[in-house]
């Protein structure tokens, strides 16, 4: 069985209220050897981290999706830093610009972003970025604050333009793929995962969200990440023990805070 690795998993959401422990144990039968469980509203934090505390094979993040920004405008970086000096803690985030549904006015994303980068700074913690129809912006943002000093970035199941792409990449981003990458009418996506350099590149499911095919419609698991990697694997014409070890090697560069994997 190969290595497999879901960077991005929302284990704390209600729709694995009912079934949590056996969606964990069914990923580990299918070979997912790591999980990092994201942390989307500060409230949420004590049941993310309980999560990653709980398993020995799942950390967690800290951070308020830009969704949110407008409930979070009191966030301090000090206080990101204290939640995220916590040793189950790998990533700050998720956080970003979506001016998709503009559920929060722009200018409060930006500033919520700008609190989770000083404490990715200060903590040498990833950076887990979320960004959709914010290109411009959100290179802007990051290019500043890569200005700053080292800064790992994780640009998270990437849907965003090649213009983005080649700016973040020229930082030292890496970019996330999720089962959006098996969707039919996917090939911007495609594209960009057919030419981002193979050692920026790792995977995800986003569960419960973009349950990839043969899944689509049905709640995505950790599980799924398996046809994730599959077709990353088709995409770029690699054996799957070869792409299995490549996107580990990417992946536990990018989080050192995750123990790897051995035997």
């Amino acid at each position: 069985m190969t290595l497999l690795i879901d960077s991005h998993v929302n284990l704390h959401h209600h729709a694995f209220d009912g079934d949590r422990e056996a969606v964990i144990a069914r990923a580990r039968e299918a070979g997912v050897a790591r999980m990092i469980t994201i942390c989307d509203r500060i409230e949420n934090f004590g049941r993310v981290i309980a999560i990653a505390e709980a398993h020995e094979d799942i950390y967690a993040s800290v951070g308020a999706h830009p969704h949110y920004a407008k409930d979070h405008l009191d966030l301090t970086a000090e206080r990101l830093i204290e939640m995220g000096r916590h040793e189950r803690v790998v990533g700050v985030g998720e956080t970003g610009l979506d001016q998709h549904y503009k559920f929060s006015p722009l200018a409060d994303q930006v500033a919520v972003f700008r609190a989770h980068a000083k404490a990715a700074h200060t903590l040498d913690k990833t950076l887990i970025i979320h960004t959709r129809e914010a290109d411009e912006a959100m290179a802007d943002l990051l290019e500043e604050e890569a200005g700053k000093g080292p800064l790992r970035i994780l640009m998270h199941c990437y849907t965003s333009g090649p213009e983005l792409a080649r700016r973040a990449l020229k930082i030292g981003a890496y970019f996330s793929f999720s089962g959006i990458m098996t969707f039919k009418n996917a090939d911007d996506v495609r594209a960009i995962a057919r030419e981002a350099p193979l050692d920026r590149v790792i995977l995800e499911t986003d569960c419960p969200y973009l349950a990839p095919i043969p899944h689509r419609g049905q709640r995505c698991e950790p599980m799924h990440v398996a046809h994730v990697q599959t077709a990353f694997a088709k995409l770029r014409g690699l054996d799957e023990t070869e792409c299995s070890a490549l996107l580990a090697d990417n992946f536990f560069r990018l989080f050192p805070g995750v123990r790897r994997v051995t035997g």
